[in-house]
């Protein structure tokens, strides 16, 4: 249930409407983005709606367009902003409030992504995808009961959709009916026979019918087909104790831990099985690892973003090549103490390449290459807020400063500011730093 299957790939050529000669450079450009779209470069299809954009700022489908090459580079956040903008320039655009509310709910933003599906409902009542989306964002919430009407709609649209089938009966286990939810999963095993979640699920439902002789025929077929699935193991586990077979339920509780170690029930009905197998003081060891586990907290205060830790954050920054090219030489000499600072960083002494560095900014205020500089060895240092700040100038010196916007967007990120992390990162690979979305990938999803 967690993947949205919209065609990201659809792209909206319609109401793209140029007609003086000066605009035909825009046709072309936003023409090259569909190509490069249709043959999978999302980033040079990024650069092309970018300079159609820019020709004819008020173009929809450009924005769309460009919105969905972000979501394929998974840069969700960015592509919210042209879908945005996209429907901010027409506001009857289905498939722009569809993928605006797939980017929001790949952001975890699930009751802003439920207004935008149910908008594209609106606009297009008849789009089974709609709401099938819906109906994942409406579970993700715990709106369960509208996940399942928004389910069988979909399945009234779309009834071959094996997905929806799996979806649907979940839901209904969610809702406790697991009686009506084995014939959803019955119908996806007789669509696709090697799908090993649907065995698993039908399985866990016979479990709570206490039909736990099926339960376990259900549940070998799972892990046949997925042997690494510790939640099989867990509930075959569960039914053979139900049945007192404590031997091979002790075996597939160590297999469910062994594969998922944090499984605190699995340790209790390992613990179980140990007891009434008499082995009592293992038995105390697996009661006491699964209250310890269900209870475990921590207060200790994190500096840097799990994700990225310091020497992550060291090791992506550093990948930034300087900006150290040669210049005329002006009367006050900036370039060349920017020249010996960026030496002296390199050679070790990040004291005195600060110290030139801002010598450099004293001679020349609208020096951005020397803010930049500055921010990466302060950044270096751990002075993470002063980095911030002179990437904050470097970006107002130059809005188009990519590497600017990236080390910026990774040290917010680190210090705890995922979003406006990973906008920034979005930015810079807007502005043509294709590096960021690597990292937009890792980090931002």
């Amino acid at each position: 249930m967690k993947r949205l299957l919209l065609p990201l790939g659809t792209l909206l050529l319609a109401g793209f409407t140029l007609t003086a000669s000066a605009q035909q450079t825009a046709v072309d450009f936003f023409e090259n983005g569909i190509g490069k779209s249709k043959s999978g470069d999302f980033t040079g299809a990024l650069q092309a709606f970018s300079m159609a954009i820019t020709m004819n700022p008020e173009n929809a489908p450009s924005y769309y367009n460009r919105g969905l090459a972000k979501a394929n580079l998974k840069d969700h956040r960015g592509a919210i902003l042209d879908y945005d903008r996209a429907i901010e320039l027409n506001g009857k655009d289905a498939m722009a409030y569809l993928s605006r509310g797939v980017s929001k709910s790949k952001q975890e933003d699930h009751r802003a992504a439920l207004l935008d599906f149910s908008r594209a409902i609106e606009l297009n009542p008849d789009d089974p995808q709609a709401y099938y989306n819906r109906g994942v964002s409406r579970s993700r919430i715990d709106q369960y009961r509208g996940a399942l009407a928004d389910f069988t709609k979909t399945l009234e649209l779309d009834p071959a959709n094996v997905q929806v089938y799996y979806a649907r009966g979940i839901t209904k286990q969610k809702l406790n009916d697991f009686s009506s939810s084995l014939a959803d999963f019955t119908k996806v095993i007789d669509m696709t026979p090697k799908r090993s979640q649907a065995y698993a699920g039908r399985g866990v439902s016979k479990v709570e019918l206490n039909d736990f002789t099926g339960a376990i025929a259900d549940l070998n077929k799972a892990i046949e087909l997925s042997p690494e699935d510790a939640e099989s193991f867990f509930y075959r586990g569960f039914a053979k104790g139900k049945l007192e077979e404590y031997k091979g339920a002790l075996t597939d509780y160590d297999r469910s831990i062994a594969l998922k170690k944090d499984n605190y029930k699995a340790y209790y009905g390992r613990g179980f099985c140990r007891s009434k197998l008499g082995d009592q003081k293992g038995a105390l060891l697996d009661f006491t690892q699964s209250i310890d586990m269900n209870n475990t907290n921590s207060d200790t205060k994190v500096v840097y973003n799990t994700r990225v830790t310091r020497p992550i954050l060291d090791n992506l920054r550093n990948r930034v090549q300087d900006r150290d090219r040669i210049n005329e030489l002006s009367p006050e000499r900036s370039e060349a103490y920017f020249s010996r600072g960026v030496s002296k960083n390199k050679q070790g002494d990040q004291k005195g390449a600060i110290a030139d560095l801002s010598k450099s900014i004293e001679l020349n205020p609208t020096y951005a290459e020397a803010y930049f500089s500055r921010g990466l060895i302060k950044s270096a240092q751990g002075d993470q807020r002063g980095a911030i700040t002179d990437c904050n100038d470097a970006i107002k010196l130059n809005p188009r400063y990519g590497e600017a916007f990236y080390v910026r967007g990774l040290i917010k990120y680190s210090l705890g500011d995922e979003n406006s992390g990973c906008l920034d990162l979005s930015k810079a690979g807007e502005m043509g730093y294709s590096p960021a979305y690597k990292v937009i990938s890792d980090i931002c999803n």
